[in-house]
């Protein structure tokens, strides 16, 4: 404990006089002392509300006996960093989330921690340094958003975003683009659709590292905040007992949290997050047994932007533990895992009930018989991709079509708007991946003009960088190698025909094995000059996609 090595003893007084000037009493330093990681800021709609959260996690591990000290995390909001530079720095702060908050834990030697995030990176971020640290931890999320209505329709961030799409398309006009500007987003909390976000704080559920309903309450709900106090009171149980974060996140518990991801219908950004959480579990992560796991895996939930439900339904509907109690019940999950509750897995899910087969559908009536998320490989990339299959129109999931290359996503976006992308084509964007950009944005703008653009069931788009969970159609991101690696992607050319087939997890580029050796000996590789600060560290280096682009050590 952190009393015998820091607190207690003659050689001690130092420390002590400095837990003094924080007005901490020696009854307070008699406890174990738990770090309270909050990610509230004022810029963030899904983390203006946290402080709330801390307030009540603070509470709830003074209740258990337990002494609180809240220390900060960054936070970016992919919404406003969507479409110029300030993407570039939104993937890469979830390495910063872990290194500082090793940092600050093992420099002030707490006892336990719980970690409050909510939105993309947070979550992944923290759930990296939890693994790293290894000392009894609980999550607990600021919670999703409610759906907007527009028109008298559920909305949510990804209707925002389609919106500007078919106002360029001249489908409405200012008027109604305002309405959706006004209505969209009426509360705090993380984008109300099957996001990165919700995907992460789901998946914590289903890794055993938060509590029921971490995922799927609402930031605007009550139950929130007494959500929060549970969490600050089974730390608590959790450091008398002394079960870690890698007693918990397992290679099992991994494989749990992919074939859960498949049921959800999750963010294709989970495979980025899942293989760096494993790499700090000791966790080998193969892609090749995504493929696998989603073959076996139905997938359960169309919600937003794949379906016109949203995690306010799923909240109604039983949650995460519904799903898992489905998944359970078909043999496809380990239940002897343990999780922050103290118990197993079986043992959390074992009254899980699924109230709405309309938003979590049954195993006798999936939305399909494999898992939400497929990984692709061909020549285009060699070490795959990653597309949501369950947001891809029927249509779409066998297509092949002309290229149309770009070498940035602005690019990209200037020429849908512009009408020069028509049915059948293959936008192609490059350059854009996690060394190559640097920082692998997301491409919600081009991926919502398209559908803006009434393109949604003709036209894919491939890109070495990835995609928002707002992302829907054949959206193929996370393209192995990427282009400043010397990836086949960076030789595409416009006109050259990609074929796409989802269901057989191939993607092929149509150019023979000489025609590309040419263009490798004549085509050079482009990096971006006049990178610097953070942006240039990162790019010097991070992995690949496939690896999870996580930070090599």
């Amino acid at each position: 404990m952190i009393k015998d090595t820091i607190v207690n003893g003659c050689d001690n007084a130092p420390h002590r006089s400095l837990y003094n000037a924080l007005g901490l009493t020696s009854e307070e330093l008699q406890k174990p002392l738990i770090g309270v990681v909050c990610s509230y800021n004022e810029i963030v709609p899904g983390h203006m509300n946290l402080d709330k959260i801390a307030d009540a996690v603070k509470l709830g591990v003074a209740m258990a006996g337990g002494t609180p000290i809240l220390f900060p995390a960054i936070a970016v909001c992919d919404g406003i960093a969507m479409g110029h530079e300030g993407m570039k720095y939104s993937l890469v702060t979830r390495d910063l989330i872990a290194d500082s908050t090793e940092a600050m834990v093992r420099a002030h030697g707490f006892d336990g921690l719980v970690m409050i995030p909510n939105c993309d990176k947070n979550v992944p971020g923290l759930l990296m340094a939890a693994a790293r640290l290894n000392i009894p931890t609980v999550f607990v999320s600021g919670g999703p958003m409610l759906a907007g209505r527009v028109g008298g329709k559920k909305t949510s961030l990804s209707s925002m975003f389609e919106a500007v799409g078919a106002y360029h398309a001249g489908k409405i006009d200012g008027e109604k683009l305002e309405e959706f500007e006004c209505k969209t987003c009426p509360t705090c909390g993380s984008c109300s659709g099957m996001y990165t976000a919700n995907s992460m704080n789901c998946l914590t559920e289903a890794m055993g590292m938060g509590l029921a309903g971490n995922g799927t309450i609402p930031a605007a709900y009550s139950a929130r905040i007494q959500l929060a106090k549970h969490a600050g009171m089974q730390v608590m149980d959790l450091v008398r007992r002394n079960i870690r974060p890698r007693d918990i996140m397992t290679a099992a518990t991994i494989r749990n949290a992919i074939t859960a991801d498949m049921a959800l219908g999750c963010s294709t950004n989970s495979m980025l997050h899942l293989p760096a959480i494993a790499n700090e579990c000791g966790v080998e992560f193969d892609l090749e047994e995504v493929n696998a796991i989603s073959e076996r895996t139905p997938n359960f939930c169309h919600l937003a932007p794949a379906g016109p439900t949203y995690m306010e339904d799923l909240n109604e509907a039983g949650g995460v533990y519904a799903v898992l109690k489905q998944l359970a019940d078909m043999g496809l999950i380990e239940t002897s895992v343990m999780t922050c509750t103290g118990k197993t897995m079986g043992e959390n899910i074992a009254s899980a009930t699924n109230r709405d087969p309309e938003v979590i559908r049954t195993p006798e009536n999936p939305y399909s018989r494999t898992g939400g998320i497929a990984v692709l490989k061909g020549n285009l990339a060699p070490d795959g991709c990653v597309v949501k299959r369950s947001a891809v129109a029927p249509e779409m999931l066998v297509h092949e079509g002309p290229a149309k290359v770009f070498e940035s996503e602005e690019a990209a976006i200037d020429a849908i708007h512009g009408g020069k992308i028509v049915a059948g084509d293959v936008v192609v964007i490059r350059y854009e991946g996690p060394a190559g950009g640097p920082g692998m944005r997301e491409m919600l703008n081009p991926t919502s003009a398209i559908q803006g653009m009434g393109l949604g069931g003709s036209v894919a788009l491939i890109t070495d960088g990835r995609f928002s969970g707002a992302t829907r159609g054949a959206s193929i991101g996370h393209v192995s190698p990427e282009a400043v690696s010397g990836g086949p992607i960076a030789y595409v050319k416009d006109g050259d025909i990609i074929s796409i087939n989802i269901p057989a997890y191939k993607i092929e580029l149509k150019v023979s094995d000489e025609e590309m050796a040419k263009r490798r000996a004549e085509m050079p590789i482009k990096k971006k000059e006049n990178i610097s600060g953070y942006l240039k560290r990162y790019a010097a280096m991070v992995s690949s996609a496939d690896k999870g682009a996580i930070i090599n050590r």
